[in-house]
């Protein structure tokens, strides 16, 4: 996930393209287990301020972005 998200820095990839991208057409509608990966990778990530991320935004209803610091 890490790889899709850093390959696509700035865009807002959506829910449906990130599970279809990871894990298969079969995980499409799995937002629940999305939200659990996403979890774990800003917990390590984001170790000085897991509460406001740097890295990856959530756009709620739509997706993720990772984003690009200068």
């Amino acid at each position: 996930m890490l790889c899709l998200m850093s390959k696509n820095v700035g865009k807002v990839l959506t829910h449906t393209f990130i599970t279809h991208n990871v894990w298969g057409s079969s995980w499409n509608n799995d937002i629940a287990s999305l939200r659990v990966f996403m979890a774990t990778l800003r917990r390590k990530l984001e170790r000085a301020s897991p509460g406001s991320p740097q890295y990856i935004q959530t756009h709620i209803g739509v997706g993720y972005r990772m984003m690009k610091l200068e």
